[in-house]
């Protein structure tokens, strides 16, 4: 026998709504007892709990690179506090899919590498007859001084899995597209899942939206890499598809419920940005912020990330969204590697003409991300000369975004020898 303990942090709500919902639906798992525990000390409770009542607690931990080294506490923090060799503790997530050896290193008993709406049912289910939990695709773990796998898990179908738990309570954004075709060098993304789109066919996007429609919620929010690709296979923007989801997610959570397309978790391209694709999301959607991924305002930046746009279709994104009444904010990452003076003046310059025209700046500092081809490049550093004008801009409400945190947690990460 076996209890689900979930490590329910802030940022990792929404992977885990999905983990629980495929242990849910999974007809070997669907009794299993599951608990939300949403600090360490809830863990702690949970884990006991569990042990006392004869089952062996299985603890899943969801982290991004950014919060590895809190979570990397407050697993020494559990583990003190419930030293039972009997609690297993796995992680997932795209730092630990990323970093499996680091992970494990850090006290984890198991990674659960890629996806998890398979692994995680299929290890629950080994362990509540008394099976190696090791015995499915997957995972990893520490074998004597190595990390030992158990194969690749093979690509989850959307359509097979849901996007929450609406039998838990536990909903978040409806997932349309997973992966992404293109492969910028600074984003876990393409390389966790592979640079491909599998897009949630129409009819499962209708039956999940009225799920979650049927549990009260006020607000769908879909979930996607790139907004506007939604039914393409080589990352175009289809308008008659993309219309096709609108008007299906609409009708699907009726008048009364609002429907977010284009802002955050679900950011537009620059390129596929048009005054038809901003019409469609006008008389469908109620948001009328819509997120645009610009990252930087150098051509020569954005084509050594391989980013697939100009600095130029960023300009005319946030013009034409301007037009359609929206008010973009468009994203720039900062101290990116091998940026020079050049490249630091092109995106002031293209800040200041977006915020002068309307649009509000969202503002990162580059963390290199296990996994990715700029993983080992060093934390990004925000220039004293754009840092003062990222500050002036956010006092005038022109510019957002937690950009000197993340310059203070990306030099805590643990650096990759070159």
């Amino acid at each position: 026998m076996t209890t689900l303990v979930l490590h329910y942090r802030r940022t990792a709500r929404h992977a885990l709504n999905v983990l629980l919902g495929a242990v849910e639906t999974n007809p070997a798992t669907t009794d299993v007892p599951a608990v939300v525990a949403t600090s360490p000390e809830a863990v702690i409770e949970a884990a006991r709990t569990a042990s006392n009542e004869g089952r062996r607690p299985v603890v899943a931990w969801s982290f991004y690179t950014a919060s590895f080294d809190e979570v990397t506490a407050e697993l020494a923090r559990v583990r003190a506090a419930v030293p039972d060799p009997r609690v297993l503790h796995v992680a997932g997530g795209p730092h630990a899919s990323a970093d499996p050896a680091g992970t494990l290193a850090a006290g984890f008993d198991l990674v659960a590498i890629g996806e998890g709406e398979k692994t995680l049912p299929a290890l629950l289910a080994r362990v509540a007859v008394g099976e190696d939990p090791r015995g499915g695709p997957g995972l990893a773990w520490l074998d004597g001084g190595g990390v030992r796998r158990s194969g690749r898990a093979p690509p989850v179908d959307l359509d097979e899995v849901p996007p929450f738990a609406p039998r838990a309570g536990r909903i978040g954004p409806l997932e349309i597209t997973r992966g992404c075709i293109w492969a910028c060098r600074f984003c876990h993304t393409p390389f966790l899942f592979r640079a491909r789109f599998r897009h949630r066919s129409l009819d499962s996007i209708r039956r999940w939206a009225r799920a979650l429609a049927r549990v009260d919620a006020r607000d769908l929010r879909v979930l996607t890499p790139s907004a506007l690709s939604w039914g393409s296979d080589d990352g175009g923007c289809d308008l008659a598809a993309l219309e096709a989801l609108l008007a299906t997610a609409r009708e699907a959570i009726g008048p009364a419920r609002r429907l977010f397309v284009g802002s955050f978790p679900s950011e537009l391209r620059p390129e596929h940005v048009s005054a038809e694709a901003l019409a469609l999301l006008r008389r469908y959607c109620d948001n009328r912020t819509v997120v645009i991924g610009g990252q930087s305002g150098s051509d020569r930046l954005l084509s050594a990330m391989q980013r697939g746009h100009d600095a130029g279709s960023v300009a005319r994104a946030a013009r034409l969204a301007l037009e359609a009444g929206f008010l973009p904010s468009v994203d720039f990452i900062f101290g990116l590697p091998g940026e020079t003076e050049e490249d630091r003046v092109a995106t002031r310059q293209a800040m200041f003409r977006l915020a002068a025209e309307g649009a509000r700046v969202h503002a990162h500092a580059f963390m290199p991300l296990p996994g990715t081809p700029w993983a080992r490049e060093p934390p990004g550093r925000i220039d004293a000369a754009s840092g003062a004008i990222l500050e002036r801009l956010a006092a005038s409400g022109a510019a957002h975004g937690q950009w000197r945190r993340q310059e203070e947690r990306a030099l805590r990460l643990p650096r990759k020898g070159a």
